[in-house]
């Protein structure tokens, strides 16, 4: 071999070793994880390397299918109010059962399923069908049409469930699945995927839901999808599907999910409490517009404008006032008022949480304990005062009942979202009669209303000692 043949062959093999080191330092590290049967024997391993550039989703597949359900749900349908010639005609002559359908995901194996308010909404039975074939009868453990959330139950056991994620995490382009049961049972454990397209989506145009902030994707949802799951790529819960936006009633590419953090802390509450017990800031609202940025010299429109602050809420005892302008809420980045709505859904009360504003052009940061949502008529808060239909109610100082030139009465005190402050309701107003009978301290306003059949009618003096009075229907 010439010394000229085996330098050449030495180049060459150095050239091969160091090419493979190359592509072996540039190759995407691995990320294994274990698929296991529901025995717990391991299945095979499925690559998670967030460089792939097709992505494995078998593993989010296989894990979760099994822990969607689909719901069969029967409604009573009354035609008694349908004008009596089409009564008459098609032969409607009283309440008809009707049949629908969804989806639902098992979130504990002791048979807790949560799917969307509008599947069980107005349901006389509800049927459970696991992705097995075995089928259960369902109890509506709770409802929160605000966001459109519901929990069932059913009675078993050891049953597969799928873990919850964190959705604010999501990022925009992520792979995510759809699972449900779009267009009936035959169709059951259906498995979609799509990217996420869009956070923070509101339809409230469209929809009657008060408190929304959807993750958008491209994921194939249909009829039927309604309160499936959509899982990221390491098989974990981050949205309940929901809503689709098609001018045919079926999927053209937009495709709608609650995010997790939210339906997670009213889960939570609906198993506790049977009831959402909702996070109140207390605060109204508007987006930054350029105007308000150009006059608070902002260096953004990111953000939201505070127009209120409730007396005595949670935003009041922090600091925050009027003007302020919230940019994020631990940390997270505040967008528009969606976001708020969607942060502060995440927390019960009691919870804190750091709010950043920007006041006069600096950025301050007030820690906030969020309070409880004053709906719940005849709940007293800390400082005494009972909610009212939205409202707070206190018994009246004795100099402010003698600067009106009055004997007795109950204050409002502080306004919140509700009957009262709709009918007209305003703060300082004193309330003298409820239903024409004296009032004089909380306990006769809560107790008076109890009472009343269909409607309340309140009469006082407002704040300024001018006489009115207001009314509102009891349901």
């Amino acid at each position: 071999m010439s010394k000229a043949f085996q330098t050449i062959l030495t180049s060459a093999v150095i050239a091969v070793v160091t090419a493979f080191t190359v592509v072996r330092a540039c190759a995407p590290k691995t990320q294994d994880q274990v698929v296991t049967n529901l025995d717990g024997s391991m299945y095979r391993t499925v690559n998670l390397s967030q460089d792939d550039v097709f992505p494995d989703l078998t593993y989010a597949a296989e894990s979760a299918v099994d822990a969607v359900v689909y719901v069969k749900v029967t409604v009573k349908s009354d035609y008694s109010q349908m004008d009596p010639f089409l009564r008459y005609f098609f032969g409607f002559d009283g309440p008809r059962e009707q049949q629908g359908s969804g989806s639902g995901v098992i979130i504990r194996p002791d048979g807790y399923i949560v799917t969307n308010n509008h599947v069980v909404a107005n349901a006389t039975k509800v049927e459970v069908t696991l992705n097995n074939n075995k089928s259960y009868e369902a109890t509506v453990i709770g409802k929160d049409p605000v966001t459109d959330v519901a929990l069932v139950k059913i009675d078993a056991e050891g049953l597969p469930t799928v873990t919850f994620g964190d959705s604010d995490k999501l990022r925009l382009g992520e792979w995510v699945l759809a699972i449900g049961s779009p267009l009936g049972e035959q169709l059951k454990g259906t498995i979609t995927a799509g990217i996420v397209s869009a956070k923070g989506r509101s339809m409230q145009n469209e929809r009657e839901f008060k408190i929304e902030s959807f993750i958008q994707t491209d994921a194939a949802v249909n009829p039927g999808n309604s309160g499936g799951a959509l899982v990221n790529k390491s098989g974990e819960l981050v949205g309940i599907n929901t809503a689709i936006i098609s001018q045919t009633g079926a999927y053209s590419g937009y495709s709608f999910a609650i995010p997790s953090n939210m339906v997670k802390a009213i889960v939570e509450d609906l198993i506790d409490f049977g009831s959402v017990r909702r996070a109140v800031l207390g605060i109204t609202m508007s987006p930054v517009t350029e105007e308000i940025a150009k006059d608070l010299k902002l260096s953004s429109l990111s953000g939201v404008y505070i127009n209120e602050v409730s007396k005595s809420s949670a935003a009041d005892k922090a600091g925050l006032k009027k003007g302020d302008v919230i940019v994020s809420i631990n940390s997270d980045m505040v967008k528009g008022p969606v976001d708020v709505q969607a942060k502060v859904g995440s927390f019960h009360p009691g919870d804190k949480a750091v709010v950043t504003v920007v006041r006069d052009g600096k950025k301050h940061d007030f820690e906030v304990t969020f309070q409880a949502s004053a709906e719940q008529t005849g709940t007293v808060a800390e400082d005494g005062s009972v909610a009212f239909y939205g409202a707070r109610l206190k018994t009246p100082e004795k100099g402010t009942l003698e600067a009106l030139g009055l004997k007795s009465g109950v204050e409002i005190v502080s306004l919140g979202s509700g009957k009262v402050l709709n009918a007209g309701g305003s703060e300082g107003f004193i309330i003298q009669f409820v239903n024409d009978e004296p009032v004089s301290k909380p306990e006769d306003v809560i107790n008076i209303a109890k009472k009343a059949k269909r409607s309340i009618f309140i009469q006082g003096v407002t704040a300024s000692g001018r006489e009115s009075y207001f009314g509102f229907g009891k349901d």
